[in-house]
């Protein structure tokens, strides 16, 4: 088990051997979770998708939200894998068309997420899917955005939680969240 991991509850494979860390990356004291090797290995990926896929059946989503960048790739596959639409959130000017758009607050500044206007009708269940759980700010600001654009938010699911950084708690009260692994 790698340095600061917290035991596996019930993968089948063992991802954590597929996530490389790397010391003072991007700058001094800083350990970052290299999720390359698994992006390489098809066996992780698909494991990846067969956990997530799981929490899926448990939340029943009718759309997959996917963050950008790195929830692109596992979200898609994911809503691929269970027969479900993927939506994308993206960084400003991204998105063709009408966008609806929301601000929010970072440690040192501000930034902006946008969806497409239409991505919501019929108020769809959305689950949101990321590759990192950090310290939260934006997946909450993506999960505020789902609802500010007519979906209804029944979860989230990450593959990495770095749960020193305390994401959950900026995460709505009440929303399930998964993550496959996390690390102290």
């Amino acid at each position: 088990m790698m340095p600061g991991a917290l035991p596996l509850r019930h993968l089948d494979l063992d991802l954590q051997s597929h996530i490389r860390s790397i010391p003072d990356f991007p700058k001094p004291g800083i350990l970052f979770r290299d999720i390359n090797p698994l992006l390489r290995s098809p066996e992780a990926m698909a494991e990846v998708i067969r956990q997530l896929g799981r929490f899926c059946d448990q939340v029943k989503p009718d759309l997959i939200v996917g963050i950008e960048s790195r929830g692109f790739i596992f979200g898609a596959p994911l809503a691929s894998d269970r027969k479900l639409g993927f939506v994308p959130v993206r960084k400003p000017g991204k998105l063709p068309g009408e966008v609806v758009g929301l601000d929010y607050a970072l440690e040192y500044g501000t930034d902006r997420l946008e969806i497409q206007a239409d991505a919501f009708e019929n108020s769809p269940r959305v689950l949101v899917v990321d590759d990192l759980l950090a310290t939260g700010g934006t997946a909450a600001a993506t999960g505020q955005l789902v609802e500010q654009a007519g979906g209804c938010l029944v979860g989230f699911a990450f593959v990495i939680e770095l749960e020193g950084l305390g994401g959950r708690q900026a995460l709505p009260a009440g929303q399930p969240v998964e993550a496959l692994l996390r690390y102290a």
